[in-house]
């Protein structure tokens, strides 16, 4: 679909590259493959240049040695495919697919065939730099972690730990993951965060709200159960290409109907047997006019409803609005189209739904996340194989990172910020409560009364400029953020370019640790006070990885760290020993020298504290025993068919419950009750108490396989095992361990020693109760999910009807809606802007862009537009164009002339850096370190706009006007 550009990239001709030669002409395959050195099996040795820094050469390796293969895992998307290094005198000098991976089954996608090149490419960041007079000095570690500690602890004596903010990442593993977390709750602030903010925050928060847990209820494999397919607001076929196996052969297999629905014609949508082409910012009004059909023929299952949902009849009330004519004024959708979609759902069940960033990032996407729920709570498809709402997660370890709690809202495992949360990993941690209390900053609150910054929700990734710009009396917080640590994430991702590129030059210090530069180190302007770390890959390191179904992975390490760079767990614990607590926070950890802990002792630790997600009984022996018989596990099921880890569901999808002397099988696709709870089976999570309004809120008449309580029933806790007279089950160690803790009030999430859920197990119940699932969400600004039109619409004759929220505080910082909503600026801007991925690169785009074999493929940055727009524009194909958005971002890019989008409606990649308002700022990279695409950031001219429960931003619908450069 999309076309291939050769009139090349911009170079600097007075720097030597292995692309120099083709620098400044039009390149073609050929041209480019030779011109790199890849033509003739890989890159030519790079001229050394001092110290360790030293490039791997393969074709020397392969001379001599014995050839060894080492399973890891890929590091782009979240699919989870199974990468084998061919290694060689410690040397990586070939790549195959996992064949006996039951998730990419020997397949994979353009970024998983070469990702051993961002593991050796030469673009990487080969040692620690530091700007000193606008220029780019190469020094030590022990330089760099002295002057940025010194640095951040007199920013701490003078401005409080918060004004330094840690923005940690999706490509850490899970070991680190966590420990970065912990190493945010050390140093004394919740302004830590990472990409799942601006990816799936909207996710979570809608689904956890929805039914307990927020993440994919299924798996990609159960596809192949599935009678029907609805995708909206996702492209698989690009973001998470082996994914579309699964997807195509239930298509194939079961004759399933694949019904996508997006603003864009995708590679996705080129698979559909129904393309439903809706506006922007109105998936609510498309979901609720295909349930007004399906309520209007009373196609819902109602037994389903009433024993298993509550609130179902406050949703007929809002969804009886939604008529056709009504849905097509808003949506743009023919009602004669949805009520085929509604039929083609109805008649094919189990059917699953699939969404992503398309659905999530807008102003109201906890509204869409809900939404797209309670369609598969009325036809009846959760708990059921087939069924289910698989949400596809975006980088590899996304879904772990945000269970690890690498968030301003919560501590790892969602157990949020309370009293009670602190008190539960202190425990985890042998911690003293009130020394963790007196690491953060208090805040006298509007009552005049002092609280703790501990307890209360930190700055989102997705406003870390407006904690710089900000006027601090606006602030929930004491002081501006001053210092800014970027560790493995890319800023090129997030909205409002032109403003980053000012906070970043007002900071007194800007840290990146990365394996790249990334943008962070040439959006601004800076002379002095920003630093460069080189961090290893995943493939430099150990440790395990969460797949979107909540299957755990181990991968092993393949080579040696690279170049100087060193794993994320060793700066940490660098760090953490210049900030003079290391001992404390690494107290219950084995270490593998003064500052590296053993990652296998990191797991033990997060499996002795995540008892709300089953993160308990993935001991590191067990996901190592999975990797090394990937061939016992059936494609389909995922559970292992004899073998030594036999009966067990790959990967240990949590909640895999108890602790690992258990054996748990885990949990294949939630809240399945035809399973027992001991062999994968579950219940909806009663985590929302047990009435409403006197209505009951808990399962009526049901309950999974072999229960001993036969109705539904509240959370476990030490009193009500008690109560049943289950409690003489309990061993004399969990015993005492419980009365530790609370006694009678220990629950299932707060019992370290797992005994409360291994017996509620014993007796085939839930640990977390036997609920319904809320369709109304009560705590929510929007109970019932609601339409509201984005902040910058194109529909002013809409704007009375659904309006946006008022203006609010949240997480620390004014929020502005309706102040932005009241300004027309569809006039001067009359073309809905929107943004996606492309199959050529991932996320920012910083590893992807440094790799020759990618950055072949996808030279140019580029908008669509609809041939009627660009005509009446007086725009050609392959012209160069100006996109600029209503806050005065402006973009200089190619004109992709297309009818993939509508009329009104442009879209443009968000992977791409590099170049800011038409400047070219590859001279501004650390030398050698420049990535071989540069380009235009979507997100400079993305504008203002952020979720109503999680600040995620809104970057699917804004509005722009082109113009030709």
């Amino acid at each position: 679909m999309l076309r291939k550009k050769t009139n090349g990239v911009a170079r600097r001709p007075q720097r030597t590259s292995i692309l120099s030669d083709v620098a400044e002409k039009s390149v073609d395959r050929r041209a480019f493959l030779r011109g790199s050195g890849l033509a003739i099996g890989g890159l030519a040795a790079i001229s050394a240049t001092g110290g360790t820094v030293t490039q791997a050469n393969a074709a020397a390796a392969a001379a001599s040695g014995t050839v060894e293969t080492i399973k890891s895992v890929c590091t782009h998307c979240s699919v989870g495919c199974t990468v084998v290094a061919e290694v060689q005198n410690g040397v990586w000098i070939g790549q195959e697919p996992g064949w006996d991976s039951p998730f990419n089954l020997g397949a994979h996608c353009a970024k998983g065939a070469s990702v051993r090149e961002h593991a050796h490419g030469e673009r990487r960041l080969k040692y620690p730099m530091k700007k000193e007079g606008g220029e780019w000095k190469r020094i030590s570690w022990e330089q760099a972690i002295n002057e940025i500690g010194d640095g951040m602890m007199k920013i701490r004596d003078e401005s409080g730990p918060d004004s330094v903010y840690w923005l940690g990442s999706a490509k850490h593993n899970n070991e680190q993951a966590y420990l970065f977390r912990k190493f945010a709750a050390y140093w004394g602030t919740n302004n830590v965060d990472h990409q799942a903010r601006i990816c799936h925050s909207t996710t979570v928060a809608g689904v956890a709200n929805t039914w307990g847990y927020g993440a994919m209820t299924n798996s990609y494999n159960d596809i192949h159960n599935s009678k029907a397919i609805f995708i909206i607001g996702g492209n698989p076929a690009e973001a998470h290409p082996v994914s579309l196996l699964h997807v195509l052969k239930a298509k194939e297999q079961n004759n399933a109907p694949l019904i996508v629905c997006d603003p864009r014609f995708t590679r996705t949508a080129a698979h559909a047997d129904e393309y439903v082409r809706f506006r922007p910012g109105t998936d609510v009004a498309l979901v609720w006019g295909i349930l007004w059909h399906i309520f209007e023929n009373g196609w819902e299952d109602k037994e389903f409803i009433r024993t298993r949902v509550w609130g179902m009849d406050q949703i007929r009330e809002e969804v009886a609005k939604w008529n056709p004519e009504e849905v097509e004024r808003v949506t743009g959708t023919p009602g004669s189209q949805l009520k085929r979609v509604a039929r083609t759902m109805a008649n094919n069940r189990p059917g699953t739904v699939i969404w992503c960033m398309g659905g999530t990032q807008h102003t109201n996407g906890n509204n869409n996340t809900r939404a797209y729920c309670i369609l598969q709570l009325a036809l009846g498809n959760m708990g059921t194989s087939g069924g289910g709402t698989n949400i596809f997660r975006g980088h590899d370890n996304v879904q772990g990172a945000t269970d690890l709690g690498v968030l301003s809202h919560t501590l790892p495992g969602y157990y949020g910020l309370s009293k009670g949360a602190w008190a539960h990993w202190a425990r985890v941690w042998e911690e003293d409560g009130e020394w963790l209390n007196a690491q953060f900053d208090t805040l006298v609150g509007k009552d005049g009364k002092e609280k703790s910054l501990q307890n209360l929700r930190g700055i989102p990734v997705s406003r870390w400029i407006d904690g710089v710009l900000e006027d601090k009396d606006n602030m929930d917080q004491p002081n501006n953020v001053r210092a800014m640590v970027l560790w493995g994430h890319a800023p090129n991702s997030q909205t409002r370019g032109p403003e980053m590129k000012t906070a970043m030059e007002k900071l007194d210090m800007l840290v990146v640790v990365d394996p790249y530069p990334t943008v962070s180190a040439v959006l601004h302007d800076r002379t002095d006070g920003c630093y460069l770390l080189p961090a290893c890959t995943q493939f430099e390191t150990r440790g395990s990885v969460t797949a979107s179904n909540r299957s755990f992975q181990w991968r092993d390490q393949v080579v040696e760290p690279l170049f100087e760079s060193k794993t994320d767990h060793e700066i940490m614990g660098m760090f953490a020993n210049k900030f003079g607590w290391a001992d404390r926070f690494f107290r219950n950890i084995e270490m593998e020298d003064e500052n590296t802990p053993n990652i296998e002792s990191v797991t033990r630790e997060f499996n002795k504290g995540l008892w709300t997600i089953g993160y308990t009984g993935q001991s590191p022996e067990r996901l190592k025993l999975h990797m090394a018989n990937q061939h016992t596990f059936d494609r389909t099921t995922l559970r292992a068919i004899g073998g030594p880890a036999d009966g067990d569901y790959y990967g240990l999808p949590w909640p895999c419950w108890g602790t690992a002397d258990m054996k748990h099988p885990g949990t294949p696709n939630l809240y399945d009750m035809s399973k027992p709870v001991s062999e994968g089976g579950l219940t909806f999570r009663a985590r929302f108490g047990v009435e409403r309004d006197g209505d009951n809120l808990l399962a009526e008449g049901v309950y999974s396989a072999n229960s001993e309580i036969q109705d539904g029933y509240p959370e476990f806790t030490m009193q009500m095992l008690m109560d049943l007279g289950w409690d003489a089950d309990l061993t004399d160690e969990e015993r005492a361990s419980i009365d530790a803790v609370a006694g009678p009030k220990t629950n299932w999430k707060t019992d370290l020693s797992g005994g409360i859920q291994r017996v509620a197990i014993k007796h085939e119940c839930a640990p977390f109760g036997n609920a319904k699932a809320r369709a109304v969400v009560w705590t929510f600004p929007d109970p019932v999910p609601l339409h509201r039109e984005p902040l910058y619409t194109p529909r002013r004759d809409l704007v009375a009807d659904y309006p946006t929220y008022e203006d609010r505080q949240a997480y620390r910082l004014p929020t502005l809606y309706a102040s932005i909503q009241k300004n027309d600026f569809s006039k001067d801007y009359p073309i809905v802007l929107t943004s996606g991925r492309l199959v050529e690169y991932e996320g920012g785009g910083e590893e992807t862009r440094s790799n020759p074999w990618l950055a072949e493929l996808q030279q140019d940055m580029f908008v669509e537009i609809n041939p009627r727009d660009a005509n009446n524009l007086g725009v050609r194909d392959g012209a160069q164009v100006w996109v600029e958005g209503p806050e005065g971002g402006k973009v200089k890019v190619m004109a992709l002339v297309t009818e993939r989008v509508g009329e009104g409606v442009a879209f443009m990649p968000f992977h791409f850096g590099g170049h800011f308002q038409g400047a070219d700022l590859r001279e501004k990279y650390p030398e050698g370190a420049d990535p071989y695409v540069l380009g235009e950031s979507s997100n400079t001219a993305q504008t203002y706009g952020y979720d109503s429960v999680t600040q995620m931003q809104e970057t699917k619908t804004t509005l722009c006007k082109i113009s030709a450069a």
